[in-house]
Formats: structure tokens, sequence, C-alpha cells
């Protein structure tokens, strides 16, 4: 819960703190503007707030690990991925954005910080704790806090708490450690295919490299 915190009031701060061309930067997401990754957020946030108030009386079927299934890398053809840059365009004054990333935002984390973290959620098809489903956020949120800033060199990184706690899920969910010479930041973006590793870095990562990237949906 504290991490969730955490990360999602670092994300809302890097978000507060874009102005001028930001906007219209290249995000680390792959076709992106930041633009569209904050829009892209603000249906994160949307999601958070619909499933905490979607409960389930089903036993747990998944934790914050098993939330993430590993899928094949975005082609640009789903129709989401699609309709976000058109939501965010339709914005128009990117202040318009801010404001309402800020209003959903603000919601999401209070009811966060409000939610019974053994409360049954219902999402996806999943149940999960709440605790467990605020935990597997940490993840998102941080990775996407890469992808705000991956062309804003002056921008913040990341909670270093957040970045462990999320390569340790990352750890997790490939079933290998990455190598102690890759800080969490790296490790994060190289696991994901936000980057690619150096020929340093693939010698180090071993039969782990055959892996890369694991995509996570």
């Amino acid at each position: 819960m504290d991490l969730f915190s955490r990360s999602w009031t670092a994300l809302r701060a890097a978000v507060g703190g874009l102005s001028g061309d930001d906007w219209e930067r290249p995000s680390g997401c792959a076709g992106w503007l930041v633009r569209d990754l904050v829009c892209h957020l603000v249906i994160d946030a949307q999601d958070v707030l619909i499933t905490l108030v979607t409960p389930a009386d089903a036993e747990p079927t998944a934790d914050a690990v098993t939330y993430w299934k590993l899928v094949d890398p975005p082609t640009g053809d789903d129709p989401l991925d699609a309709l976000i840059p058109r939501l965010a365009a339709a914005y128009g004054d990117p202040s318009l954005l801010r404001f309402h990333f800020d209003d959903v935002g603000s919601a999401a984390g209070r009811a966060a910080e409000l939610a019974d973290r053994d409360l049954r959620v219902s999402t996806q098809d999943m149940v999960l704790t709440a605790g467990d489903y605020l935990s597997a956020y940490v993840m998102e949120w941080t990775l996407h806090h890469l992808d705000l800033i991956a062309h804003l060199p002056s921008a913040a990184d990341p909670p270093p708490e957040t970045l462990a706690a999320a390569r340790e899920g990352l750890e997790k969910i490939a079933g290998a450690p990455f190598p102690a010479s890759l800080s969490d930041k790296d490790a994060l973006l190289i696991g994901t295919g936000r980057r690619s590793p150096t020929e340093a870095e693939r010698a180090a990562l071993g039969e782990l490299s055959a892996e890369l990237p694991f995509v996570l949906g």
C-alpha cells in the first residue's frame, strides 16, 4: 500500500511538472507521445477506482505477481492503443488533460488509501485482494513513470524503493534474477524491452537474454 502511494504520487508529480513542448515529446511507449501516455494513465486511474468498488465473494485466483501475464509485443493494431492518441488529441489544450488526470488521479489515490487490503476485488476475470491488486500497480506506475520521462532528461526518476519493488516483481515473473551489475532502472528497461542491452549487459544476462523481452499485459 505504501509503495502504491509512493509510486503513484511520484508519477503524478512527474505529470504535474510537464510544460510546453514536453507533451509533444515521444514517450517510452512506442507510437505514443507523452500526452498519449498521460491519457492512458487517466484510464488506468479509472480502472483502479472501478476495481476497488467491485467486490468479489470468490477465493483469490491471482496475486500481485500472477496478475501480470506475458503477452506478445504490441504491433499497434490493438483498437485501444489506436484510440488513445485520438482521445489525447481531443483534449486540445494540454492543461485540460492535466486537470482531468489530476482530478481522477487524486480520487484513485484516496480510494487506495481508504481500501481494506483484505477486501477481495474482481478485475479482468481475476479475483485478488485489494492489497495484492494495488501492489501489482506498483509495476504499472513505475514502468509508466520511466516511459513518461524517457525523453525528458531533467525529470526525476521513480523512487528507488518502487524501482526495487518493480524489479523484484519482474524477476518473479521472469523466474530468474537479473544480474546484480544492472541497476534496478536498467533491469526494468531491458527486461521489458524498453531498451536493448549492450553487449556487456547481454553477456551478463547470459541465458536470460534469450528470453527477453518480458512484455506485460
